[in-house]
């Protein structure tokens, strides 16, 4: 049985093509991220509004999260210590008449007027970033 053999250049180049390549992939897909639009108190977030189950300790009545857009939050909070800002937030109702208003819209597209968000930091959040004031758009 033949033995092929390789010189030790022929097998430096092709490592080298590999490792370019695989640099040029990683910028590529660095430039494909979208750039995440700055999220303001008084501005519309969209998205498909989920209902979560939690077991965390102290939660009371249901979590919702909302998918949207990447979003820049207001300083301090900036991008969450994310690549391109948060993704998914977890909508906090104030009381049981603004439960009964999210749960008739699970499932579906919703706009919320952001009052005030900030970045998930504690145990037991879901999301990336937490809206706790907030008003339905119809």
């Amino acid at each position: 049985m033949p033995r092929l053999r390789f010189p030790l250049s022929t097998i430096a180049a092709l490592a080298l093509t590999l490792a370019a390549s695989a640099v040029s992939a990683q910028d590529s897909a660095q430039a494909a991220l979208p750039k995440p639009t700055t999220l303001r108190v008084g501005d519309i977030l969209n998205g498909e509004l989920n209902a979560l189950k939690t077991r965390a300790k102290g939660t009371k009545g249901p979590v919702y999260q909302l998918v949207s857009d990447p979003r820049r939050l207001p300083a301090p909070s900036g991008l969450c210590n994310l690549e391109n800002g948060p993704e998914t937030f977890q909508i906090v109702p104030a009381d049981d008449a603004q439960a009964a208003q999210l749960k008739t819209h699970r499932g579906k597209q919703v706009a919320l007027k952001v009052v005030s968000v900030s970045c998930a930091n504690e145990p037991g959040q879901m999301s990336e970033a937490v809206v706790t004031k907030w008003s339905l758009v119809k």
